[in-house]
């Protein structure tokens, strides 16, 4: 991630329509969605395109058992944040590759959509020091960047040290709600800790206060280059 600027600039809203494009059921919600739910209330229309069906996502559960079930906890998800056009993709959870099939079904995904701007989930080496990106966020965010790259699509970046911020303060609560949908997921992730809880110290971590907001929370995003 590269050096956070002092003041970054608001996210452009000349738009109507959106295509968010991740790996997982769950990786929109992990901040991301707060801003959705301020473009969804402000009446325009955002449709999610995943990858996988994140069905090696739940220790000890059948990937035949997990997949739809965590389909279904994003379809409920989706729906709280005011997104009810979700699109899987069915590429195999922790083995996706930057490779001509993916970016034919992200290309060919984006297409029936219809959307004036394309934002990807983090795909950058690593979250902090320490702290590696997932092997499928990485290979994703390639392979949009790549299908995507003569489509003349503004392409945007979920980025914790990105140029651009949205205002999300008065959305945070719909993206912690948003989380907590994902309910047998977070159990298993971590038992000893209430998914509400769970959800908050995720959301809040993904949405810090902003300065240049006076202090509200903010999502930050970059723009890909052409």
């Amino acid at each position: 991630m590269g050096a956070m600027e002092s003041e970054p600039r608001p996210f452009p809203e000349d738009w109507q329509r959106a295509a968010v494009v991740v790996a997982h059921p769950d990786d929109v919600e992990y901040g991301l969605a707060a801003a959705v739910a301020r473009w969804t209330r402000s009446g325009r229309s955002v449709s999610y395109v995943l990858a996988s069906s994140g069905e090696a996502g739940i220790q000890g559960m059948a990937p035949e058992v997990a997949g739809p079930l965590r389909e279904e906890e994003q379809r409920r998800s989706s729906a709280v944040v005011g997104v009810h056009d979700l699109h899987f993709l069915g590429f195999p959870d922790s083995a996706l590759r930057n490779e001509v099939g993916l970016r034919s079904a992200v290309l060919e995904a984006v297409e029936r959509i219809a959307p004036d701007v394309v934002v990807v989930g983090y795909y950058g080496p690593a979250w902090g020091p320490g702290e590696p990106n997932q092997s499928d966020h990485v290979e994703l965010g390639h392979a949009v960047a790549e299908a995507l790259a003569v489509s003349g699509l503004p392409l945007y970046e979920q980025d914790l040290a990105g140029e651009l911020v949205v205002d999300v303060e008065d959305h945070v609560e719909a993206a912690v709600a948003a989380l907590a949908e994902h309910r047998v997921y977070l159990e298993v992730l971590d038992p000893t800790t209430p998914v509400l809880e769970q959800a908050r110290v995720q959301v809040e971590r993904s949405c810090p206060p902003e300065q240049v907001l006076g202090g509200r929370r903010g999502v930050r995003l970059s723009r890909v280059a052409d």
